[in-house]
C-alpha cells in the first residue's frame, strides 16, 4: 500500500549570528558565512547586531525566536555569556567565532581564537555537545536581586576590581597585558574583606580573602591554570579563594600559579605536588552549590562583564544546560 506524500514543508536551513561589530570584521565574517551556507544548503542567516550598553540581551532574543539550526556569537566572553543566557535549557546549540580580549571559553574547550575561517568552519562542521551553566542569583547593595548565567568564572574581590578597572581601550590593544595596572593597585593594598560561605548547604564557614573565583572552566587570560580541577561539562563548580595574610604570600601565589599547569597536567608534576604543600593562601573547594555572604559590598563579576557590588550571592551549577558545538 503507497503512503501518501508528506504535506508537511522541508525544515528550513538557517543560522542566526549575534555579532559584536566592536570587535569583529563583519564584512569578512558575512563573506565566510555565505560560502559555508552555499556548501551545506542553508538559507541565508538572520544577523543580529549588539547594542551599546546591553552586550547583545536583545539580539540574542531575537536570534532565539528565529529557531536557527544554531546561533552564531561573533565576540568576546561577555557576548557570548548573554546569548547563552537566552540559550541554556533550550535545544538550540551554539557555536563561538571568538573575537575578545580573553576568549576564556573558547581557550578552555579548545575553539579557534581571532580565527574566523577556522570557527565559521568548526560552527558547520562541529558537533554539539552539553556543557554546564553556572546560575548566579546576586544581592546587589541596595537590595536589588538580580540572576545571570556564566559559562566561564563569576568572580569577587580582586578578579572583579580587575574587570571593572581596566582600561576599555587598552584591554582592546595590549588584551591580558592590560590587567597588569590594576593587579598591581590591588596586590600593593592587600585588601582583603570578609566573607561567610556554605558547601551544598552544610556548615557556615567564615574566612578573609581577598578575593573569590567560582569557576565552570579553570584557565585565566594569559593561560593560566588558575582552577585545575575546573571542567565545563562534570556539573561541579570548583571555587578557590585567594586569602594572602601577607604581601610576600602574593609571591607564594603566583608561583604556584605559574607551575601549576606543569603540576596537574604532567606525571613529573603530579609527583612533586604529592611533596610540595597546597599554600595557605589558596583555598580550593568543589560543591554544586556556594551560598556567600560579605560583611561589606564587594564588586562582583561574570566571565569578564562586572555587575556592580553585591552584598551576598547564591551560585549554582546547571548540568549539561547548553548546547554548544565544537
Amino acid at each position: 500500500m503507497m503512503r501518501a506524500p508528506s504535506l508537511l514543508p522541508a525544515k528550513v536551513l538557517r543560522v542566526a549570528v549575534v555579532y559584536n561589530p566592536a570587535k569583529v570584521d563583519v564584512v569578512r565574517l558575512r563573506l565566510l558565512l555565505e560560502e559555508a551556507e552555499a556548501a551545506a544548503g542553508y538559507e541565508p542567516a538572520f544577523w543580529f547586531e549588539t547594542a551599546p550598553g546591553d552586550d547583545g540581551e536583545q539580539a540574542a532574543v531575537d536570534a532565539a525566536a528565529t529557531h536557527p539550526v544554531f546561533v552564531l556569537v561573533a565576540g568576546g566572553d561577555g557576548t557570548v555569556r548573554t546569548v547563552a543566557e537566552q540559550l541554556a535549557g533550550s535545544a538550540v546549540p551554539l557555536a563561538v567565532a571568538a573575537a575578545g580580549s580573553g576568549n576564556l571559553l573558547a581557550r578552555a574547550l579548545g575553539l579557534p581564537v581571532s580565527d574566523l575561517p577556522a570557527a565559521v568552519k568548526s560552527a558547520f562542521d562541529g558537533a554539539a555537545h552539553a556543557i554546564d551553566v553556572g546560575h548566579a542569583t546576586l544581592q546587589h547593595a541596595d537590595g536589588m536581586v538580580a540572576s545571570h548565567v556564566f559559562l566561564v568564572m563569576a568572580g569577587i574581590g580582586l578578579d572583579a576590581r580587575m574587570a571593572a578597572g581596566t582600561n576599555p581601550r587598552l584591554k582592546k590593544r595590549l588584551g591580558w597585558v592590560a590587567y597588569a595596572e590594576p593587579i598591581g593597585r590591588s596586590v600593593l593594598a592587600n585588601a582583603d574583606f570578609a566573607l561567610h560561605y556554605r558547601l551544598d548547604g552544610g556548615r557556615r564557614h567564615s574566612t578573609r580573602a581577598h578575593t573569590v573565583i567560582v569557576g565552570n572552566c579553570g584557565t585565566l587570560t594569559g593561560g593560566i591554570l588558575l582552577i585545575p580541577d575546573a571542567r565545563p561539562d562534570d556539573g561541579i563548580l570548583d571555587t578557590v579563594i585567594l586569602r594572602p595574610r601577607r604581601k610576600g604570600a602574593w609571591l607564594q601565589i603566583g608561583v604556584r600559579l605559574a607551575l601549576s599547569r606543569f603540576l596537574h597536567r604532567t606525571t613529573t608534576g603530579k609527583f612533586l605536588r604529592q611533596l610540595v604543600r597546597q599554600p595557605f593562601a589558596l583555598r580550593y573547594a568543589r560543591a554544586r552549590r556556594i551560598d556567600v555572604t560579605f560583611n561589606t559590598p564587594q564588586e562582583v563579576e561574570l566571565d569578564g562583564d562586572s555587575f556592580g557590588a553585591i552584598t551576598a550571592a547564591n551560585i549554582t551549577i546547571r548540568p549539561g544546560a547548553l548546547q554548544l558545538i565544537s
